[in-house]
């Protein structure tokens, strides 16, 4: 299943640290609307935007520099005829430094497949939240969070 599930990476200058700091710093570049703890092994957050999308995630893994991970607990899609279609998928962010002297952020929804009604939305927006917002709290200390509904 991991080889159709949603990946994507890219590099940046700052060090893995700086990149894992930005990535459990989930406010500053997924949404604003996220309650609850975001950075170590046990903590469980719920996201929440309008009344189109909840999900309640648990932190599982946390390596500082290198790794973390998360398990959807619950989903809801509006839009979707399988609403829970995240539930029991994990989300990845794996962070190596590169030959070239920079640090490589690589994502992976491990289970958003593309036979998922929700994944050409889903895929798109973790392009843009991960490639755009993430990245860009990484390089720049701003992230485009969605804002708080």
């Amino acid at each position: 299943m991991s080889a159709q599930s949603f990946t994507t990476a890219f590099a940046v200058e700052q060090t893995p640290q700086e990149a894992f700091d930005a990535i459990v710093n989930v406010r500053g570049w997924w949404s604003q609307d996220i309650d609850g703890g975001t950075d170590a092994v046990g903590d469980e957050f719920s996201y929440r935007y309008q009344d189109s999308h909840r999900s309640l995630i648990r932190v599982t893994e946390v390596v500082p520099g290198r790794k973390v991970s998360w398990l959807v607990l619950d989903n809801y899609f509006a839009f979707a005829s399988g609403p829970d279609e995240w539930k029991d998928t994990t989300v990845e962010f794996e962070i190596s430094p590169s030959a070239d002297g920079t640090t490589e952020v690589r994502f992976t929804h491990v289970g958003l497949i593309p036979s998922y009604e929700c994944y050409d939305a889903c895929s798109n927006a973790w392009g843009s939240l991960v490639g755009g917002s993430l990245r860009s709290l990484i390089a720049t200390g701003t992230g485009q969070p969605l804002p708080r509904t």
